[in-house]
């Protein structure tokens, strides 16, 4: 194995892992903006205002995004077994 090799490789992985989080992260971010400027407006400060929202919001967009991201993860898995013997040598 060549250290480009191994470099692509993790850049692979990383990429991959990046895709995979990137769909609840977002969405987190937006409720969380959402609801800091809703908690500005009203002069609301209850800590689990925020907390509640962003849960639910993450867990839906988790359950929208699931085929996605088996896809991806399943692609990148399957990629892995049939290049096995590249790795080994």
């Amino acid at each position: 194995m060549t250290p480009e090799f191994i470099t692509g490789y993790f850049l692979e992985a990383i990429k991959t892992a990046i895709f995979l989080s990137a769909p609840m992260l977002m969405v987190g971010l937006l409720v969380g903006i959402l609801v800091s400027i809703f908690q500005a407006a009203t002069q609301i400060n209850e800590m689990t205002l925020v907390f509640v929202p962003k849960m639910l919001a993450v867990a839906l967009a988790l359950l929208v995004f699931f085929p996605w991201m088996l896809r991806i993860i399943s692609d990148f898995t399957s990629n892995n077994i049939m290049n096995m013997n590249m790795y080994i040598h």
